[in-house]
């Protein structure tokens, strides 16, 4: 059933590869351990959606890194990190992401930035916490980054744009501007007090020097590397199930995270994509409100999460954890096109006698094989389950797909058949090398 095992990721040929990897449920799927194993062979990483909400874990030589808005591969020094236009930038965490990793002695070339990407205000973060605070229970579960408001501004064509650092009196008009109906809001409804707008410009103003020789014109130059043939690897943040258009509406976050996103937000065309990556966990895990049929509210759940460490990169939230979904991850195969999926932490579910795995939902008596159509359908949805086998030994120094016990191989072979893509790699551990790569992807 399994070809042999070969390179990951290889250049040459005729190939001019433009390669998207997407989270396939909701986020933390390990995107960020995807992303560095082929960073080192990939030219560029180019994040086209999201900002410092997301978080990504990468472990090289037992060196842990958290990062939030650079891109993962940016640990390889050959690759190119790059900020799309899709991305919006927090100016202090970008420079203190490159400060902390230059302080622990990793190299890496500097950023390129979109002139078009929007930048997150401070007056982003504060509405964006009063707002989620006033929501009570009907919150969404932000994580207060400003990400959400940031969008809305670029969506009502308020927004401040990393070019409008390079000329002073428009980004002092435009923050002028956003501020004049922002500071109603504040102080009129959430009995905040007004923020100075001379002062959030002197803050963002005070990075433009720093900023000026990384802001570029980002379309055109990874239009110009695909067609020199180089390899450029577009870095979803979030997850195909958090996407605003895509996702469970209204738990989502406020960009399009879905493979169709990095042309969007990148400024690339659809014929430039040559291969789409989903990457799933081996369970199912959320942060946030939102519906999740196969979530555990018991000690199983609870051991999952202290098996796999599931606790936010970005705020520390422990993550709601629950048996694999297959209904939901081929729902993103199907929307995102995925060639391949990279399956991560497998080995955390050694040591369960049977794992079962959900097969369809049962929504009012009425089975369900696929996703159902409506918000409140999804929301009434139970899994229906089908028990596989677990196995005891320990695979975390498994590289090859024939080391894993035979229960672990049907596992596996059963998720690739009900999420209909084939499983190209497979996560045993946190490191970077602890994977095993089954298909060529190129």
């Amino acid at each position: 059933m399994r070809p042999g095992i070969s390179l990951f990721l290889a250049k040459g040929g005729d190939h001019m590869p433009g390669i998207v990897v997407v989270g396939a449920q909701w986020g933390d799927e390990g995107k960020g351990k995807a992303t560095d194993q082929l960073g080192d062979r990939v030219d560029y990483c180019v994040r086209y959606s999201g900002g410092n909400n997301a978080g990504h874990t990468v472990v090289v030589n037992g060196e842990r890194y958290a990062l939030h808005l650079l891109p993962s591969g940016i640990l390889n020094p050959s690759c190119v990190p790059v900020l799309g236009n899709g991305v919006v930038i927090d100016l202090d965490v970008l420079f203190g992401e490159i400060e902390a990793l230059a302080s622990r002695g990793v190299e890496f070339q500097h950023p390129l930035l979109s002139a078009n990407a929007h930048i997150i205000a401070s007056y982003h973060q504060v509405i964006d916490k009063v707002t989620e605070r006033f929501l009570g229970k009907a919150r969404i579960g932000t994580t207060g980054r400003g990400v959400g408001p940031a969008y809305s501004d670029k969506v009502n064509r308020i927004g401040l744009r990393i070019q409008d650092l390079l000329d002073e009196s428009i980004l002092r008009q435009k923050v002028d501007a956003a501020l004049d109906q922002k500071n109603h809001l504040l102080v009129k409804v959430y009995n905040r007090r007004a923020l100075d707008p001379v002062q959030v410009a002197d803050h963002l103003l005070s990075y433009t020097e720093r900023v000026r020789p990384y802001i570029v014109d980002v379309g055109r130059i990874l239009n110009d590397a695909l067609d020199a043939g180089d390899v450029v690897l577009f870095e979803g943040a979030q997850a195909h199930h958090l996407d605003v258009d895509h996702g469970t509406y209204p738990y989502v976050t406020s960009s399009n995270p879905i493979a169709g996103g990095a042309c969007v937000g990148a400024g690339v065309g659809p014929t430039r994509i040559d291969r789409v990556i989903g990457i799933a966990k081996a369970y199912t895990t959320r942060v946030g409100e939102g519906p999740m049929p196969t979530e555990l509210l018991d000690e199983t759940g609870d051991a999952l999460r202290n098996a796999g460490g599931e606790f936010g990169t970005t705020t520390g939230r422990p993550r709601r954890c629950g048996w694999f979904d297959p209904l939901v991850v081929e729902q993103a195969a199907k929307i995102n096109g995925f060639t391949d999926i990279f399956l991560t932490k497998l080995d955390v579910l050694t040591g369960w006698e049977k794992i079962p795995v959900c097969v369809a939902y049962d929504v009012d008596g009425v089975r369900h094989d696929v996703l159902p159509l409506t918000q409140s359908e999804f929301h009434h949805a139970k899994p229906i389950y089908e028990e596989l086998d677990g196995w005891e030994d320990d695979i975390t120094d498994c590289r090859n797909f024939s080391d894993l016990p035979k229960n672990t191989q049907a596992y596996v072979n059963r998720l690739e058949e009900l999420c209909g893509a084939r499983i190209s790699g497979i996560g045993v551990g946190p490191g970077r090398e602890q994977s095993i790569m089954i298909n060529d992807l190129l």
